[in-house]
C-alpha cells in the first residue's frame, strides 16, 4: 500500500515508517527535518506540515498524522491545524483506507500543558469528524493516545533517576512504552482493522487507571 507518515525524522514517525517498510509497503515521509532513513520504498518530503501549497500526492492509501510539538508556542497551529491540512489534502479521497492519528493520553486527562492539551483533544475530536466522512469510501479513522513513550523528547526524564523513578511510579505496569510498540499499534488499526473506526485507543501502561485505595 501507498502510505503517508509525517512527523518520520525521528521517535514514534520514525518507528512507525520503519514499521509499514519492513512489511513492504511503499512509505512517503513527510517532516521539516531531514530523514535518515534508508530504503528503496522509503520517500522523503522535507515541509511544514501546515504548508498551504503541499505536494501533489496521488492515490495515498494510509495517511499515519504522528508530526506534532510540545509546549512550543505553537500546539495548536501545528499538531490541531497542521494534521487537519495534512488530512484534508491527502486523507479525504476515494483511494484511502486507513487515517491514523497518534495523540495522546493528556487528551483524556488534561493532565499536560494547557495548549498541547488542548490540540490532541481536538485531534481525538477531529478523528471522529474524519470518520465519518471517509466511510463512504469504507475507510476506518481511529487515534492512538499514548502515555509516556520512550523517545528523544523525553530523554531528560529518561536520564534523570529520580524523574525516572517518579514517572514510572506513576504507572500500574512500572514502565513507559517504546516508539516501535507505538508502531505496532497503529500498524495493526491501518492494515488489520477492517471494522473499527471512530475510535482512540488509550496505551498508558495503566497510569490514568492507577489509584490508592483506602478504606
Amino acid at each position: 500500500m501507498k502510505v503517508l507518515v509525517t512527523g518520520t525524522s525521528s521517535g514514534i514517525g520514525r518507528a512507525i515508517a520503519l514499521k509499514f517498510l519492513s512489511e513492504n509497503h511503499t512509505v512517503i515521509g513527510m517532516d521539516i527535518q531531514d530523514s535518515t532513513i534508508e530504503n528503496d520504498n522509503y520517500t522523503h518530503i522535507k515541509r511544514d506540515i501546515l504548508d498551504r501549497n503541499l505536494p501533489k500526492i496521488d492515490g495515498v492509501e494510509v495517511l499515519v498524522n504522528n508530526a506534532g510539538v510540545q509546549e512550543s508556542g505553537r500546539d495548536i497551529d501545528i499538531n490541531l491545524k497542521g494534521t487537519i491540512n495534512i488530512t484534508e489534502a491527502y486523507g479525504i479521497q476515494s483511494s484511502i483506507k486507513s487515517v491514523v492519528f497518534i495523540a495522546s493520553a493528556s487528551a483524556r486527562t488534561g493532565a499536560e500543558f494547557p495548549e498541547y492539551v488542548a490540540s490532541k483533544g481536538g485531534m481525538v475530536a477531529y478523528m471522529k469528524n474524519v470518520a465519518l466522512r471517509i466511510a463512504k469510501y469504507g475507510a476506518t479513522s481511529n487515534s492512538i493516545s499514548a502515555g509516556g513513550v520512550e523517545t528523544k523528547l523525553n530523554e531528560h526524564i529518561m536520564n534523570s533517576k529520580k524523574l525516572w523513578n517518579e514517572v514510572l511510579n506513576e504507572t500500574l505496569l512500572n514502565k513507559w512504552a517504546k516508539a516501535e510498540e507505538i508502531a505496532e499499534f497503529a500498524y495493526f488499526i491501518a492494515v488489520k482493522n477492517k471494522s473499527m473506526t471512530g475510535e482512540d485507543i488509550f496505551v498508558d501502561n495503566g497510569e490514568a487507571l492507577k489509584s490508592n485505595f483506602v478504606w
